[in-house]
């Protein structure tokens, strides 16, 4: 039987296989706490810009911004990243899987799962911990991942620990939440649910929650997301009705959620993210198994994926030109409001079916590093000879009521429209500094 004595933080040797938006803040987490940390990633370019303390992550440990954190971590030694992974898995021995499963059209792509697991099945030994920490179909772990690791002839929960513990932060408030969220954890067996607990209390201050079995936390977290995914595609309608009402739905939810038990989100261009828009893909595959239809989630999706093409005929029956002749000024393509990532971001949804339909974009969000064909450096760029300007998410950095400068360069064929699908805006002022208002 595997031991599981109490280590202090200084005796965790910790891999961690990923160096995203989730993985690179919990490797610094652990090294602040006086952990040796290798971080693993299969991008070079990645790994040499980390190593020079480079990441273009938005995230703080209270007020010090990661750019400093990784440079701190690297100077003590605490933190490398690399991408030989033989190296990682010879100098440790807690190895956590933080790649992610990409969705496309509805179906998933396994292989960065798969090359992780035997990755670290190629070196795996006695005593080691494998953690596995992304959003996978519910099963997965046990079904997948443990028969790769175990082509090695030895065996989870005899020879080494297998655990499950679902990441549940929000990008922009990694380092707090990875100390402060509840966290929920499961392993093979009993021995690996607890070892896997005291690597994760080296980080979580917060309650560790020890799940009976890994798929009660697997079905957990995706649960978590598309809760979120069907409160958003409800006051996403309710949004549309409130429109017709001639009501605004933003004042509309603010008086709703002063009921105690209600909370209602808010509207927006859609629903961004890596995590959300893919909850349902990675609930369906099971569920397709058990012979359980998921209307209700099936349609909130639905309603989520349409918001987008809204937001363009918002667009579109309000500028002052035909679609053809016009320019919009986009500000902000994150997928959420102050964040760097773009990826499954609504506004690249938004800005692809506006082009589709004859209209000119420029795009600027600082925050982006991504380059496109439409994105500009500066607000004055995206705004010069603009019809309108079109907010899709909040950043520092973007002039949104520098109405001055819009008034100079936005083109003159007819009253400039600001179209506002984050509350950004007040009608009033807007009006008054001569420009057409439209919210969502």
């Amino acid at each position: 039987m595997l031991s599981t004595k109490q280590v202090n933080p200084s005796e965790f040797k910790v891999a961690i296989f990923g160096l995203g938006f989730v993985g690179l803040p919990l490797a610094l987490s652990y090294a602040l706490r006086g952990c040796d940390v290798v971080g693993v990633d299969v991008d070079q370019n990645l790994i040499d810009q980390l190593n020079q303390g480079i990441t273009h992550h938005l995230e703080k440990y209270h007020d010090t911004p990661i750019q400093e954190v990784l440079a701190e971590q690297l100077k003590s030694g605490r933190f490398k990243a690399t991408s030989n992974a033989r190296e990682a898995l010879s100098q440790c021995n807690y190895f956590v899987m933080t790649v992610g499963i990409p969705v496309v059209n509805g179906s998933h792509d396994f292989s960065h799962i798969e090359s992780c697991a035997r990755t670290i099945a190629a070196g795996l030994k006695k005593g080691d911990l494998v953690l596995v920490r992304s959003t996978l179909v519910p099963g997965m772990t046990r079904g997948f991942v443990k028969p790769i690791l175990e082509e090695t002839g030895l065996v989870a929960g005899e020879h080494f620990y297998l655990g499950y513990s679902s990441e549940r932060i929000a990008e922009g408030k990694a380092f707090d939440e990875f100390e402060n969220m509840p966290t929920l954890i499961s392993g093979i067996n009993e021995a690996s649910g607890e070892k896997a607990r005291q690597l994760m209390s080296v980080v979580t201050k917060a309650d560790l929650h020890v799940a009976s079995a890994i798929e009660v936390v697997e079905a957990a977290k995706v649960m978590e997301n598309i809760s979120r995914d069907v409160n958003i595609a409800m006051v996403n309608e309710f949004a549309r009705f409130c429109e017709g009402l001639g009501i605004d739905i933003f004042e509309v939810i603010k008086m709703a959620n002063t009921h105690k038990r209600v909370k209602l989100l808010t509207p927006g261009p859609g629903v961004g993210g890596y995590c959300i828009p893919n909850a349902l893909h990675y609930l369906a595959p099971k569920a397709d198994e058990l012979g359980v239809p998921l209307r209700l989630l099936r349609t909130a999706r639905r309603i989520n994926e349409d918001v987008p093409a809204f937001v363009v005929s918002l667009v579109a029956r309000n500028l002052p030109v035909p679609a053809k002749d016009a320019k919009v000024a986009v500000l902000g393509i994150a997928m959420k409001d102050y964040s760097s990532d773009d990826r499954l971001s609504p506004a690249m949804d938004v800005i692809k079916l506006m082009e589709m339909s004859g209209i000119r974009v420029s795009a600027f969000d600082p925050a982006v590093p991504s380059n496109y064909a439409f994105k500009v450096d500066s607000l004055d760029e995206a705004v010069q000879d603009a019809h309108a300007v079109l907010v899709l998410a909040k950043q520092n950095g973007i002039g949104y009521t520098n109405y001055k400068l819009f008034h100079n360069l936005m083109s003159k064929a007819g009253t400039p429209v600001i179209v506002d699908t984050k509350n950004l805006y007040n009608r009033s002022e807007v009006e008054e500094h001569g420009f057409t208002f439209v919210s969502i």
